[in-house]
C-alpha cells in the first residue's frame, strides 16, 4: 500500500512539469485527500454496475444484431416481456443509449489497431461472405445491399465496434468493483492505491486477445480472427481513452452548430469534448449525452458517497452534478492508470535512454493534460 501526504490547503494547478513530475515519480494527478479517495472509490463502484449492464447489452448486441436494419429490440438483452417494454418506455431502466454514445465515438474517431484492421483484405472478405450469406435468405437485406451497397460493410464496422466495447467493458466493470471490494477490506487507503489497483488490472489484460465470431446461416464467420493479433489495452482500451476522454463530440445545447461561427473544428484529431475537458455544470441538461450515464450512477449510488453529497454542495438537490464532478475526478486517476500501465520502462530504471523514454512518454500525455480541466485535480 502506497501512501502519499496530503496536499497543502493552498494549492495552484499543475502546470505541465508538474504534471511530468507526478507522472514519472508515481505519484497521482488527482490530489491524494480522503475526499477524493471516498468520491472516486464510490462513484467507481457505481460505474462498475452500470459497466456490467453495458457490457452485457453491448455483447448481445454482437451476438445477435448483426445486420438488422431496425434493431429495435437490442436493449432486451434481458428478454421482452410487456413489463420491460412499460419500463423502457418509461425511462425506469438503463439508459443503453450513453453506451452507444461512447461507441460512436470511439467508431467516428477512429483511432488504434482495430480500426486499421477494419481496411485489411481479410476483414473486407469477411464482410462479403457475411453479406453474400446473409443476402440469400434475407430479401430485404439484398434489396439494400443492391440500393446502398455501402449500408452493410458499415454496419458490420459498427457492430464489431459495439462488441469490442463489451468486452473492454466488461473488463473494466470487474476492475471497479473489486477496487470497492479492497477499499471496503482496507487494502486500499489513499487516491495512488486507486491509481495503481487500476493499473495492474489494465496491464494484466493488456494481452488479451479482441475476437469476434459470428453464424451466419449455418457458417461461422470469423470476424475479427485470433490471427489479426489485436489486443485489449492497445487496440481498445487507450483508443477508448483517445475517443471518450479526450476528443468526444460536441453535445447539441452546449456549442453552436454554425459552421461560419468555427466553434467546432474541422479537424476531429483537436476535438477538445471528451470527459477530461467537459463542464460538469450542464449534467442533466436535455441533448447532454452524459446526463444518462450521471442518471444511471445516482439509481446505482453507493451509500457512503450518497451521505457525502447531503453535506457537500446543495445536498441531493444538485447530485446529478455533483456525481459528474466526482466522475471526472475518477476518469483523470484511470487515464493516470492508463499512462503508467503504457510507460516504456519502469520509472526506477537507471538507463539513461529508457529514462528519456519515459519522459518522452510523459510529457506526451502532459501536453495533452494541459487543456482540460486541471483544476479538477485540486
Amino acid at each position: 500500500m502506497t501512501v502519499t501526504k496530503t496536499p497543502p490547503a493552498t494549492q495552484s494547478i499543475p502546470d505541465l512539469d508538474e504534471l511530468m513530475a507526478r507522472l514519472l515519480s508515481d505519484r497521482p494527478l488527482l490530489a491524494d485527500t480522503p475526499d477524493h479517495l471516498l468520491q472516486v472509490v464510490n462513484v467507481l463502484e457505481s460505474y462498475g454496475i452500470v459497466l456490467d449492464a453495458y457490457s452485457r447489452n453491448l455483447v448481445f448486441q454482437g451476438e445477435t444484431q448483426l445486420l438488422k436494419p431496425f434493431p429495435v429490440m437490442r436493449f432486451f438483452h434481458e428478454g421482452f416481456s410487456l413489463d420491460r417494454l412499460w419500463k423502457h418506455l418509461m425511462g425506469d431502466r438503463i439508459n443503453f443509449e450513453y453506451a452507444e454514445y461512447c461507441q460512436k465515438a470511439m467508431f467516428w474517431h477512429a483511432t488504434g489497431g482495430m480500426d486499421a484492421y477494419f481496411d485489411t483484405e481479410p476483414f473486407l472478405e469477411a464482410c462479403e461472405r457475411i453479406i453474400r450469406l446473409r443476402c440469400r435468405r434475407d430479401p430485404l437485406m439484398a434489396t439494400i445491399n443492391r440500393i446502398f451497397p455501402a449500408f452493410a460493410p458499415e454496419s458490420i464496422r459498427s457492430l464489431t465496434t459495439i462488441y469490442a466495447l463489451g468486452l473492454f467493458w466488461r473488463v473494466m466493470s470487474d476492475i471497479f468493483i473489486d477496487l470497492a471490494r479492497r477499499y471496503k477490506i482496507g487494502e486500499v487507503a489513499c487516491v495512488n492505491d486507486v491509481v495503481h489497483h487500476i493499473r495492474d488490472g489494465l496491464v494484466t489484460a493488456a494481452a488479451h486477445p479482441i475476437t469476434y465470431k459470428v453464424t451466419e446461416g449455418d457458417e461461422e464467420v470469423w470476424i475479427l480472427p485470433p490471427e489479426a493479433g489485436l489486443t485489449f489495452l492497445m487496440d481498445v482500451a487507450v483508443p477508448y481513452v483517445e475517443a471518450v476522454f479526450f476528443r468526444g463530440m460536441p453535445f447539441l445545447g452546449t456549442v453552436s452548430y454554425n459552421a461560419q461561427a468555427q466553434q467546432i473544428a474541422p479537424d476531429i484529431s483537436s476535438f477538445k469534448y471528451g470527459a477530461l475537458y467537459a463542464d460538469p455544470i450542464p449534467s442533466m441538461g436535455a441533448g447532454i449525452p452524459p446526463s444518462l450515464c450521471m442518471s444511471d450512477m445516482f439509481r446505482n449510488l453507493p451509500e457512503e458517497l450518497s451521505s457525502w453529497y447531503d453535506s457537500h454542495g446543495r445536498g441531493q438537490v444538485d447530485a446529478h452534478v455533483q456525481i459528474c464532478v466526482s466522475f471526472q475526478k475518477s476518469m483523470f486517476c484511470v487515464t493516470n492508470g492508463a499512462i503508467a500501465g503504457t510507460m516504456p520502462h519502469p520509472l526506477d530504471s537507471s538507463d539513461p535512454a529508457a529514462q528519456q523514454a519515459n519522459r518522452d512518454h510523459a510529457r506526451a500525455w502532459s501536453e495533452r493534460l494541459m487543456g482540460c480541466r486541471r483544476e479538477a485535480l485540486l
